[in-house]
């Protein structure tokens, strides 16, 4: 069971860490542009990454090539993240954008979950995950239409 708190807590953390990120990008592309904080936010994490590894002497990536073609898109993605958080942040709030971005991962998740898609393992649908993403969606509702 501590393996779980263990996770709970990265999971927290991790939240946390979206939350204070998403407004102070969102801080970054009113004051200077959405292109600009989504280069400082990349830049500084690479460069930040970038030392570790050297650090670690390389770490794995002499690997790279034994990884799946589609999973080196979560760059990409990333920035699509990255930018979406940064742009919507200050025109919708934290709460309304965080909501949205939230139950489309739910969703998302649920399928890729379900049905195993890019390498997920298979964890079946249910009436319980259902009723929760629709929980989900009744709150996405009463979020952005208030």
């Amino acid at each position: 069971m501590t393996n779980l708190y263990l996770l709970s807590l990265v999971a927290v953390v991790g939240g946390i860490a979206v939350a204070l990120q998403a407004q102070l990008m969102g801080l970054l592309d009113r004051q200077i542009g959405t292109l600009e904080s989504v280069f400082i936010t990349y830049g500084s994490g690479g460069l930040l990454i970038g030392l570790v590894m050297l650090y670690m002497r390389g770490g794995h990536l002499s690997l790279w090539h034994t990884v799946p073609w589609y999973a080196y898109l979560s760059g990409v993605i990333g920035l699509i993240i990255v930018a979406s958080i940064g742009f919507s942040v200050p025109r919708l709030g934290l709460v309304t954008a965080f909501t949205l971005m939230v139950a489309a991962q739910f969703i998302v998740g649920a399928l890729l979950d379900h049905h195993g898609f890019l390498g997920a393992e298979v964890r079946q649908l249910n009436l319980q995950k259902v009723a929760g993403m629709f929980f989900v969606l009744i709150g996405v509702w009463l979020t952005v239409r208030s």
